[in-house]
């Protein structure tokens, strides 16, 4: 079988074992965490993950304010910190800090490394998955672009749309490896693609060995969301130890598709069977079927070992061909939300509460104000766990409660009305009233998500090199 591309690290010799570093698992991460992952012991690459569904539609609004925007600007900070490292230890970074101007991140870091005297300095740019501009002729050629949830095809909210962008995988970043690029800028790729790439690159896999894909995929999303599988948000969370210098993971990835998650030695939190496991299960529907660009990986495959303190051997891994379309995640603009505390104390704290929460709706109807949603919840008793049946509960004893009221509409002007009738219930409903916080609530926006599916021949990544 003839590979479709294979990795050859630009003419060097491939690579029998290499070690990936998780630097960020989401935008607003810990500042430090990509730069320890670098100096703390020996890596080959670092990679920071920074987008979500909602964050691409941020970066857009902060575009359409500055067109020198759109990117987490945290990033080149970062980059900057380890130009040093970057130049001389040979640790390459792969981000999609560039969210949806990937172009414009290029030019200030390039700009800044230029000031700093690294010359030389390769940034590749992966873009080409912002389809929004050219989105009316995509749905003249017949793609519809349906919610994968209700069917309703893209032009029921096309007006109100704030972005779409596919998902790309690996494919462009291998091809920016390929080139030599010390530092790859992505739009909107998978964030399992991030960790993909370099194992495919350096290991020369096929993209055809679904097998080998799938064990680069399943490492990704391990490490993707970063301190979560060293320690941080684990249900035995006593077991961690010091979580005040959380070491960050990192894959060590082997040519034959094994790899280990650990991290760097000093380091505080856990690696261990359980805390990879709980991230295995992070966001992945069907166990099975874990559907990517580059394969569909079965999550169902997997093998674990503990291979000594904080290191686990993941190994049998096995999967399949990867679907003819890419996932398109767009985002539009659904109306207005308000929403506002006020917390009532005992004796009857809950009484109180439910009942200035009825008196809240009443006046808004009253006033005439139309919402397409008002909902009322009490923060400790049934805010994450809805089943009415626990107000029937006595709760005579409940020393405090705080009465979160929340509403939805399409009109702005209704939504502020009633932000001025919540602070007046303080001397105008039930007594034992002690805290209110924020102010008077105004309206912000909603952003809606809108996931569908597109035809991978209807889109190209592009792939640029440029040179400090």
């Amino acid at each position: 079988m003839t590979p479709n591309l294979i990795g050859t690290n630009s003419g060097e010799k491939l690579k029998k074992s290499i070690k990936i570093a998780s630097g960020q698992g989401f935008w607003g991460d810990l500042p430090n965490a990509p730069i320890k992952q670098v100096r703390n012991g020996e890596i080959d690459y670092l990679v920071m993950d920074y987008l979500a569904e909602v964050t691409m539609s941020i970066m857009q609004k902060q575009r359409m304010r500055n067109a020198e925007h759109g990117y987490a600007r945290d990033f080149v900070g970062v980059v900057e910190e380890i130009l040093e490292e970057i130049t001389t230890s040979g640790v390459r970074v792969i981000s999609n800090a560039g969210g949806v101007n990937p172009r414009a991140c290029k030019d200030v870091l390039l700009n800044i490394a230029r000031e700093k005297g690294y010359k030389g300095l390769k940034v590749a740019v992966v873009d080409g998955d912002d389809i929004l501009p050219g989105l009316d002729d995509l749905i003249k050629d017949g793609h519809s672009l349906k919610n994968m949830e209700t069917g309703e095809p893209i032009t029921t909210v096309k007006d109100e749309l704030l972005s779409a962008n596919i998902y790309f995988g690996c494919r462009p970043i291998v091809e920016a490896l390929e080139k030599g690029a010390d530092v790859v800028i992505t739009g909107r790729v998978t964030d399992t693609g991030l960790t993909l790439a370099p194992m495919v690159h350096e290991f020369g896999w096929d993209f055809d060995d679904f097998d080998k894909m799938s064990a680069g995929t399943i490492a990704g999303h391990i490490i993707e969301c970063g301190g979560q599988v060293t320690g941080g948000n684990f249900t035995d969370w006593e077991s961690v130890g010091d979580f005040a210098d959380l070491g960050f993971p990192i894959i060590e990835g082997h040519a034959d598709g094994t790899f280990y998650v650990t991290k760097h030695d000093g380091t505080d939190g856990l690696v261990s069977e359980m805390t990879v496991k709980e991230q295995l299960m992070y966001e992945i529907g069907n166990p099975a079927e874990y559907i990517t660009p580059d394969c569909i990986a079965d999550f169902t495959s997997v093998h674990l070992e503990q291979d000594g303190k904080d290191r686990v051997k993941v190994f049998g891994i096995t999967g399949g061909k990867d679907t003819p379309t890419y996932k398109v995640s767009a985002s539009y603009n659904d109306g207005f939300k308000l929403s506002s505390t006020l917390v009532y104390c005992w004796p009857d704290a809950v009484k109180k509460a439910l009942k200035a929460g009825e008196i809240l709706k009443k006046r808004a109807d009253n006033l005439g104000l139309n919402f397409s949603d008002f909902h009322t919840e009490l923060v400790g008793l049934n805010a994450s766990n809805e089943d009415p049946s626990i107000l029937d509960q006595d709760l005579d004893d409940v020393n405090e409660v705080q009465l979160r009221v929340a509403v939805h509409g399409q009109s702005k002007d209704d939504l502020n009305r009633f932000g001025k009738e919540i602070a007046p219930l303080i001397l105008t409903g039930p007594s034992g009233v002690t805290g209110f916080a924020g102010g008077r609530p105004k309206a912000s926006e909603v952003v809606a998500y809108w996931p569908a599916l597109l035809e991978k021949k209807a889109a190209k990544p592009v792939v640029d090199i440029f040179e400090a």
